[in-house]
Order: C-alpha cells, then sequence, then structure tokens
C-alpha cells in the first residue's frame, strides 16, 4: 500500500491561497482517477480539482470556507501501488471550468520510485518514473483494489444513499431554489456526477422533493457558513460601508419620450442590432455627465488619500446570478455606441449568469449602475462599490399623474437613487450629476448629439 498526497495547486498567476468551497468526497470514500474531489475559488473563479490517482481518501486537509495555501496538503489516497513507502505528488494545475462541467480529464501525475521520493522530499535530484509497463501495471492493480473493495463493501451507494451528492455548486443552489433532493436524483456525469440537465429531467417528471403541511409550525434552525462568492459579497460590502460615508440623492425622470424612442428603435432595428433596454440610454448619459464632473468618474485610494479620475468609463452593471451578485464591467463605454452598449452589456451579463466571466470581465469599473428592473421599487440606497465614488440606482417605471403646468397628465416616470462618497463629492455636485443625466433621459435627443 502507498499514500499519494495531493497539494493545492497554483491556481493562478500571483495567487497565494484559495478557499475551499465544496468537498465531493469525504474520508473512506473510493475514488477514480480523474475523478472531481473538491473545488476551491479565488478571484470569484471556480476552480474543480480531480484526483490524479485511483484509490481511497484517507485524510481531508480542509473543511469547507478555510483558506488553503498554495502547495499545502489538501487530500491524502491511500493506492495499492505495489511501492515500498508512501508517495508524495503534487496535483496538476487546473484551469477554471464553469458550473456543471468536468475539469479536464486529460491531466496525469507523475509517479516516482522509493529512491526518488526520497530525493525529491530532501532536495535531491529528479523523482525517477516508473517503466511504462510497471505504470500501466500499478494502474491495472489500484483499479482491481477499487472494484475488490466494492465486492467485499457491497456497490457504491447511488445519490440516493449517500450524505452527499456529486454536484457543483451551481448544481446544489438550483436544486435547492427548486425544492429538489440531489439524492433523488441519478447522475450521469463522471462518477455519478450531477449536472444541469440531470436537475432539469427531474423536474421535468414533476418529481418533487415531499413538501411539509402548510399549516405546520417550524421549530427548525439552519447555521449557514459564507463561503465563496457570498462571503466576497459580504466582505465588499463590510469594507464599502465602513469607510464610505455615502450620500444619497433621489430625482424622478420623466421617461415617456425616451420610452417612445426606445419603442421606434426596437421596432426598426437592423436584423444585427440587440433589443434596447433602458440601461444603454442611461449609459450614454451617463458618459456625457461625468465628462462635466470628472471626480464622479473616480476612484478614492483610502490609505493613499488619492483621488484618480479616469478618462476611461468603465461602466459597472451590477447583476444578479445564481451564485450572488456580481458586477461585470463594460469597458470604454464613452467609445461605444447605444447598440454597442447593449450588445456588450448582453454578452457580459450572459457570461456573469453562467459563471464564465473572466477576472478582466468583473474588475476595473469606475462607476457602477445599480438596477432590479421591475423589482426597482420607488427609492433605494444603492451602495458604493468601493473604491469608486459614485453608484446610479435605476428604479421601475410607471404611470403617475404628472402636472404640466395646467393639467394632471399621465406619464411614464422612474425614479433615479444614486449614491456618492460625500469625502469626494459634495451634495451641490452630486444634485448637478443627476440633474444633468435627468436632463438627458428627459430629452433623448441630447444623448445623440456629439460635442
Amino acid at each position: 500500500m502507498g499514500e499519494f498526497i495531493i497539494k493545492m495547486p497554483d491556481v493562478g498567476e500571483g495567487v497565494a491561497e484559495a478557499e475551499l468551497v465544496e468537498w465531493h468526497v469525504k474520508a473512506g470514500d473510493p475514488v477514480r482517477e480523474d475523478m472531481v474531489i473538491a473545488a476551491v475559488m479565488t478571484d470569484k473563479a471556480t476552480v474543480e480539482i480531480p484526483s490524479p490517482v485511483t484509490g481511497t481518501v484517507v485524510w481531508l486537509g480542509a473543511e469547507v470556507g478555510d483558506k488553503i495555501a498554495v502547495k499545502a496538503p489538501l487530500v491524502r489516497i491511500e493506492t495499492d501501488d505495489g511501492t515500498a513507502r508512501p508517495v508524495e505528488a503534487q496535483a496538476p494545475d487546473v484551469a477554471p471550468v464553469s458550473p456543471g462541467q468536468p475539469a479536464d480529464a486529460g491531466v496525469e501525475a507523475k509517479r516516482v520510485s522509493p529512491a526518488g521520493a526520497d530525493q525529491a522530499r530532501v532536495g535531491g535530484g529528479p523523482p525517477e518514473q516508473l517503466p511504462k509497463d510497471q505504470a500501466q501495471s500499478d494502474k491495472t492493480q489500484a483499479d482491481k483494489t477499487l472494484t475488490d473493495k466494492t465486492l467485499t463493501d457491497g456497490p457504491r451507494p447511488n445519490n440516493s444513499d449517500i450524505e452527499k451528492p456529486i454536484a457543483s455548486p451551481s448544481v446544489r443552489r438550483v436544486a435547492r431554489d427548486s425544492g429538489v433532493d440531489l439524492r433523488q436524483v441519478k447522475g450521469t456525469g463522471p462518477a455519478g456526477r450531477i449536472l444541469h440537465e440531470d436537475v432539469e429531467q427531474f423536474l421535468a417528471r414533476g418529481e418533487t422533493a415531499p413538501q411539509a403541511p402548510a399549516m405546520a409550525r417550524k421549530t427548525s434552525t439552519e447555521e449557514v457558513k459564507l463561503t465563496g462568492l457570498r462571503r466576497r459579497i459580504a466582505e465588499k460590502m463590510t469594507l464599502s460601508t465602513s469607510r464610505i460615508p455615502h450620500i444619497t440623492y433621489v430625482e424622478e425622470v420623466d421617461m415617456t419620450a425616451l420610452e417612445e424612442l426606445r419603442t421606434t428603435m426596437n421596432r426598426d432595428r437592423k436584423p444585427e442590432h440587440p433589443k434596447l433596454t433602458v440601461l444603454p440610454f442611461l449609459m450614454r448619459a451617463i458618459v456625457k455627465a461625468v465628462a462635466e464632473q470628472p471626480s464622479v468618474n473616480a476612484t478614492f485610494d483610502d490609505d493613499k488619500g488619492i483621488l484618480t479620475r479616469h478618462g476611461a468609463v468603465h461602466i459597472g452593471i451590477a447583476a444578479q446570478t445564481p451564485a450572488g451578485l456580481v458586477v461585470p464591467v463594460v469597458k470604454h463605454a464613452e467609445a461605444r455606441s447605444i447598440f454597442d452598449c447593449a450588445i456588450e452589456m448582453g454578452r457580459l451579463a450572459e457570461a456573469a449568469r453562467t459563471g464564465t466571466a473572466t477576472r478582466d470581465e468583473l474588475f476595473g469599473s469606475t462607476i457602477t449602475i445599480s438596477s432590479l428592473g421591475a423589482l426597482g421599487g420607488i427609492v433605494s440606497t444603492p451602495v458604493i462599490n468601493h473604491p469608486e465614488v459614485a453608484i446610479v440606482g435605476v428604479n421601475k417605471i410607471a404611470i403617475r399623474p404628472h402636472w404640466d403646468g395646467t393639467q394632471f397628465v399621465p406619464r411614464k416616470m422612474m425614479n433615479l437613487s444614486s449614491s456618492f462618497d460625500h469625502r469626494i463629492i459634495d451634495g451641490w455636485d452630486a444634485a448637478t450629476f443627476v440633474q444633468r443625466v435627468r436632463l438627458l433621459l428627459e430629452t433623448p435627443a441630447l444623448i445623440f448629439i456629439e460635442g
């Protein structure tokens, strides 16, 4: 018997540690080569770690929510590879994968002889690889061990029998939101892994978890440890509210003319143009407004006391995803047309929703828009995206009576609830900025006038 130690791999340039967000195995579980054993997160990218060997898990080096340093021991796997002493190896590097997708099955770990292992531990020469026929024999023997264990202990339980079915964090969220018990779902992925398609088919068959009586008293409690993206959001919000003295300014905007223009543009748009929402118009209005007030399109370094005014307008669009709140960034909105803004915003929203957005697409904003669409309410108090100094909140559009000077008439009205860093932006400047945006939205022709 031998022992194979999987270490925390280098999951990205400059990354010293990663947060463990999910275990797919527990001590005593048999594993096969290339089976996903854990998921870690760094900078909002989830990385799945496969096992390079076949064997049995004997030790887990961390709990969900722990931060693990690169090269730190992560898992110990007992293998029947014919070696006389334990063998230690580092897990191969892996790249971020989208939720629900299997990790690369092509990676292989190097096996070393006992002598090579001793050299590696004391800093000697490079480890020696076993001959190809010996390596194949080892793998065959390991597979036999797993088969023998199955024959001795009985078949590996299916998802309905094990304590924690194999599924990615995004699949677990979908199942939880849909009221699906993953132990009742048959996984079709590698090693019985449950995929998004498996949950969808389960729901399509009309199968649901038993529901408690509607009027039953509930006395249970549940403690949920914040991990992964949810913990990062909590840390970000704490940083923003603890460091930034917010001032929120609310103004109503008559959107009737813009809505008429938007309807016309959508009706007459070319096939290659996307359907327009209000946000691309607001993005162009912000571009024009910050050109007159550059301190609004800025970031503030609290520690150095330096305000950086940006010529480029990189607009973050706060988006709610199954994993939580993320802010994909439309870069260089000042150089984009209405339709170009809409195209890029749609692309980024889809990447954020599916968990495939890159680090560059999620960082670097200079001002942010927060919109909840039809759920936008009447007024909100958006939290500034640190280290920015302003955020524009969009509330819902509703028909309200509006006094035109002689009578009340029905108009499509919308409130803008915008927050500013009061250390940088005075109340007068905040009001001036919002009033400029309001004028541009109420007179949409001005948005298209250059200069």
